[in-house]
């Protein structure tokens, strides 16, 4: 517990808003243990927080991701913009900031005093990764980053919730992987803003042709990550998506649909954990299990008899 010895809560929050990298990379950490200290400094933090633009990079593992933001995360500091980075990998058994794999490459920008990046894995949080990455989130934003890339590895329903609280969402694909064939078919095109291919083109414009309703239609930039190629011009998109958002509107109501659905994402994975918890500890309720397992007893009757005995919720 030396983050008590080194920092009170009133210290910590005072570093994050100063930018202070051992602040900041100790209030993460504090986020990453679901200790109860982080969740003070966020509730102090978070009246100021709401200026970092969020762009979410995900698509299936192995795609490139980490060196495209490596190579966006050069682009945007030659324009002298502060940048966080966080990258959310759930199937990593790793923590303290471990590098996996091609994420050595944004090992080039840790030298950078205006770019903070911090790996995380699924290591015990209560909430769920949706919970320690908005936290983390949040600690850049106060701390005055101006940008904050978001990277999830894979395209699960957990990735989409960790990625839900972005403001301009970039998938990236790559040709001849059956992972991005898969996403395509996954109903994942409904998630991005933008678009990073290397080829895939016409198999992407016929999913994208599909969604008729979308007022902005989601540009395709054919992209090489270590080359560099056509890294400003996907830029330019993620740029073009933010002042369409603003231009009309729509960015403070994305903003407060992405923190409601936080709210409920994190609440859910709570009351999961809870429920999980109760269930085990209770040889009544752990019975019911029994007998659904049996088939003596249907499962609705035993989520309404778990439900009524764990959260007094009646009928449900």
């Amino acid at each position: 517990m030396a983050a008590r010895r080194d920092f009170t809560r009133e210290s910590l929050a005072a570093g994050v808003r100063a930018g202070d990298r051992r602040a900041l990379a100790r209030a993460i950490t504090l986020v990453e243990n679901s200790d109860p200290l982080a969740y003070e400094v966020v509730r102090d933090l978070y009246p100021e927080t709401g200026s970092a633009y969020v762009v979410g990079v995900t698509g299936p593992p192995g795609v490139g991701k980490s060196s495209l933001i490596s190579t966006l995360v050069r682009h945007v500091r030659e324009q002298n913009r502060s940048v966080g980075v966080i990258t959310v990998d759930p199937s990593s058994p790793f923590s303290q900031g471990a590098l996996l794999g091609d994420r050595i490459r944004l090992a080039d920008h840790f030298l950078d005093p205006e770019v903070f990046i911090r790996s995380m894995g699924s290591r015990g949080h209560l909430g769920g990764l949706a919970e320690a990455s908005l936290q983390a989130m949040l600690v850049l934003d106060a701390a005055g980053k101006e940008l904050v890339f978001l990277e999830t590895v894979g395209t699960g329903q957990g990735e989409v919730e960790v990625i839900g609280i972005a403001d301009t969402v970039v998938l990236v694909l790559m040709p001849g992987s059956g992972d991005s064939i898969q996403a395509l078919k996954a109903g994942i095109m409904e998630i991005p803003d933008v678009i990073a291919a290397k080829t895939m083109l016409n198999e992407v414009r016929s999913v994208l042709s599909l969604d008729k309703e979308r007022a902005w239609k989601p540009p395709i930039v054919l992209t090489e990550a270590l080359s560099g190629e056509n890294v400003p011009e996907l830029w330019e998109k993620v740029e073009q998506h933010r002042a369409f958002l603003e231009g009309e509107g729509l960015l403070e109501q994305r903003r407060r649909e992405n923190l409601a659905g936080e709210v409920f994402a994190v609440a859910s994975a709570r009351a999961k954990a809870h429920l999980e918890r109760a269930v085990g500890d209770d040889p009544e309720l752990r019975r019911l299990l029994g007998e659904v397992q049996s088939r003596k007893l249907d499962p609705l009757s035993a989520v309404r008899e778990i439900m009524d005995k764990v959260f007094k919720v009646s009928g449900a």
